[in-house]
């Protein structure tokens, strides 16, 4: 059965004040599953053309703490402990951060981890030509 999700790109803005950012992962909730998650795919090379002196390490770090909320738990500290639905709440809030999340946005779907792949692929992992549109 499908069920209704929503998500946000993870963005990296490696000098907020220049507003230039590049899309590193997909952050998805699908309540009626019960299903939060993020995948993060960091092009070093595209992530140096906008700012050759960005800290990837930081960078990695953040991701992983961004992930870990996402898991939820203890490790998460206090945001661990919230539902998953408030946790995808949390971390979609506005910031003006290194790492930043889209505007929500919303779709349908039967299998949300097979969505996220999907988004992943079409808004993040430029590894190959765009997949052509279904005709």
């Amino acid at each position: 059965m499908a069920e209704l999700f929503e998500y946000a790109l993870v963005r990296v803005v490696p000098r907020v004040e220049r507003g230039e950012c590049m899309n590193v992962g997909v952050l998805l909730w699908c309540q009626g599953a019960g299903y939060l998650d993020v995948r993060c795919v960091l092009d070093a090379g595209r992530l140096a053309a906008l700012d050759p002196f960005l800290d990837l390490a930081a960078l990695r770090t953040h991701l992983a703490a961004l992930h870990q909320v996402c898991v939820g738990g203890p490790a998460a500290g206090a945001a661990g402990v919230m539902s998953p639905g408030e946790r995808f709440r949390w971390l979609t809030a506005p910031r003006s951060t290194v790492v930043q999340t889209s505007p929500v946005h919303t779709g349908v779907t039967a299998d949300p981890a097979a969505e996220l792949d999907r988004l992943v692929a079409l808004l993040v992992d430029r590894q190959g030509p765009p997949a052509a549109a279904a005709g």
